[in-house]
């Protein structure tokens, strides 16, 4: 029943398909709308309020570690002052130094530090030194076996917070630093805890809960002001420290950097459902005259959307049985639809033009390009040879004249090809070698070349002039700028693999960074350059062919072609 529900759902028209999905959805849009809005905005809301809840906790937080650094800032300076740490042990000849002592070193710093944090109490320091006290700034460290805090402040080395059993006060306590301990002193000072929370007071304004406990999990200070109803479930300290919170609560924690203190803020979801009230009122509203406008609008707009699109497709059918010119004419209208007719008809014509026209004068360019460029002769490149050929013929006589001659009749007679774009491996290789023992001559026989060449490669058909431009890049920028010991070599490779040719230009002149290497098949350049020859090599056997090149500087270069053998390429073109 679903599959014959389904089938034919879609063989409709699509104008019936578009009436037929406005009934349905006019159907279920109070369901649909109102649940999909209340969930969004419930979703946003809490999601807001989370953000929030971590934003407030962070600030607070970082009230709280600055008021504790400001402690453990004043504990370090009594701890680590000099003055106290030697003269607290020391050996007094009357109470009349002991007295200036006190009054001058421990009385001006403890009232100092007071002043400028009025959190703090008291400050005093217990120790085991044969001293008089000086209550209560000084006092013996037996007087404090009593208190709570007595023993790890002794055993321990580490300042640490330590709350009161009251709850009401809090101790900062820490030892003096001596390199060669030999006397206990433990420095004690009294922090008011409601000074200290005073700035997570307005918290409770807002109906929110806040604890704080120590590295030990025992709780340090806790507020929270609910009222007390089913809407505002209660939470324990044991649901808090292990992490277990009311699904009607939403709450983030934050560890305290100074103490190690874990702070949690939390808040009932009620506060924020009350909120969402008139934003749920709303989704609704807008659901249910969403529905209607659906419905009124869904005749309407069958009609406006189908019959373009009717036609639009009779026009894309034209078009995949490849004609291009029978294209209907798109109504006078400059909606989306107008658009996309006029943008249809537009891309079909420029996809004839390209068909017809730009991608065959682009072959044509590159012929004439070539042939160009094949009919023209470097000058400075034939004044030189016809110089050397001179000075040959003057001091050596006609053996030089006439491997001269040979060598520039065969390269210019190869390179121009008589104006074709193909010729045969061989033709190509005899015209790199006529070039190549010119510039030997011309160097003096400064390089040597080698050739490694696969007769069985000679007869295929290649595009022409694109191994002498490769060599005489590798002679000129290469071998000429040779700054290492040894002989310039030229190497010339060619290879039959499988239904690939191979060919491969390499010498070990001054070679090129790697950055060079990308950059030089893209490089403009003078006259007939690499550039050239790897943009005919894609144009003719695709864009996945071309030169590759790597090189290391002061070691060599070596470039690579890799073309497909096609027996059939007609050379004659």
């Amino acid at each position: 029943m679903k599959q014959k529900i389904l089938h034919r759902f879609r063989n409709l028209s699509f104008r019936n398909k578009i009436t037929t999905i406005c009934l349905a959805i006019s159907m279920i849009p109070l369901l649909l709308l109102g649940l999909l809005g209340y969930w969004q905005i419930s979703s946003q809301m809490i999601t807001a309020s989370k953000k929030n809840l971590e934003e407030t906790l962070r600030q607070t937080g970082d009230a709280l570690d600055y008021k504790l650094s400001t402690y453990m800032n004043a504990l370090e300076l009594i701890t680590w002052d000099e003055t106290i740490k030697t003269s607290i042990v020391k050996k007094y000849a009357t109470n009349y130094d002991l007295y200036m002592f006190y009054k001058e070193s421990v009385d001006s710093l403890f009232l100092n530090i007071r002043s400028q944090n009025p959190d703090i109490e008291m400050i005093s320091l217990y120790t085991d030194a044969d001293i008089n006290p000086h209550t209560p700034y000084v006092c013996p460290l037996e007087t404090a076996e009593g208190f709570h805090w007595y023993e790890q402040a002794v055993a321990s080395t580490v300042p640490f917070f330590q709350v009161s059993e009251d709850g009401k006060k809090l101790f900062l306590l820490g030892q003096m630093y001596y390199k060669h301990p030999t006397n206990i002193t433990v420095a004690c000072i009294t922090i008011n805890m409601d000074a200290l929370f005073e700035s997570v007071s307005y918290l409770a304004e807002n109906s929110y809960g806040f604890l704080i406990m120590d590295d030990a999990g025992q709780p340090v200070y806790e507020m929270a002001a609910f009222p007390e109803n089913s809407a505002y479930p209660s939470v324990s300290q044991e649901q808090i420290l292990q992490n277990i919170m009311p699904s009607s609560l939403v709450s983030a924690r934050y560890t305290l950097k100074e103490s190690q203190w874990s702070a949690c803020l939390y808040r009932p979801l009620h506060e924020l459902r009350v909120s969402l009230r008139h934003f749920q009122l709303i989704a609704l509203t807008i659901a249910i005259l969403c529905v209607l406008v659906s419905i009124m609008a869904s005749a309407l707009l069958s009609k406006i959307i189908s019959k373009p699109l009717e036609q639009l497709s009779l026009d894309i059918k034209k078009v995949e049985h490849g004609n291009y010119d029978i294209i209907s004419v798109p109504d006078d209208r400059t909606d989306e639809i107008g658009q996309l007719q006029y943008s249809f008809q537009a891309m079909v014509a420029q996809l004839n033009h390209m068909i017809n026209e730009v991608l065959i004068a682009k072959i044509n360019q590159q012929k004439y390009e070539l042939r160009m460029l094949q009919a023209q002769i470097n000058p400075h490149f034939l004044y030189n040879s016809l110089s050397l050929i001179n000075s040959q013929a003057i001091l050596s006589g006609q053996t030089g004249i006439s491997e001269m001659a040979q060598l520039l009749s065969t390269f210019y007679r190869t390179m121009l090809n008589k104006g074709k774009s193909f010729t045969t491996v061989k033709q190509e290789i005899e015209n790199t070698k006529a070039y190549v023992s010119i510039q030997q001559i011309m160097h003096s026989y400064s390089f040597d070349v080698a050739y490694d060449i696969d007769e069985r490669c000679l007869n295929f058909p290649v595009l022409n002039l694109i191994l002498q431009p490769l060599a005489e890049n590798s002679i000129l920028h290469g071998l000429d700028k040779k700054l290492t010991p040894g002989k310039g070599i030229l190497t010339i490779f060619c290879r039959l693999d499988g239904n690939d040719m191979l060919f491969r230009i390499s010498d070990n002149g001054s070679g090129m960074s790697e950055e060079q290497c990308q950059t030089i098949i893209t490089s403009n350049s003078r006259g007939y350059g690499v550039k050239n020859v790897h943009q005919r090599i894609q144009l003719y056997y695709g864009a996945n062919r071309g030169l590759q090149y790597r090189s290391t500087p002061g070691v060599g270069t070596c470039v690579t072609i890799c073309l497909t053998c096609n027996p059939e390429t007609d050379i004659t073109d």
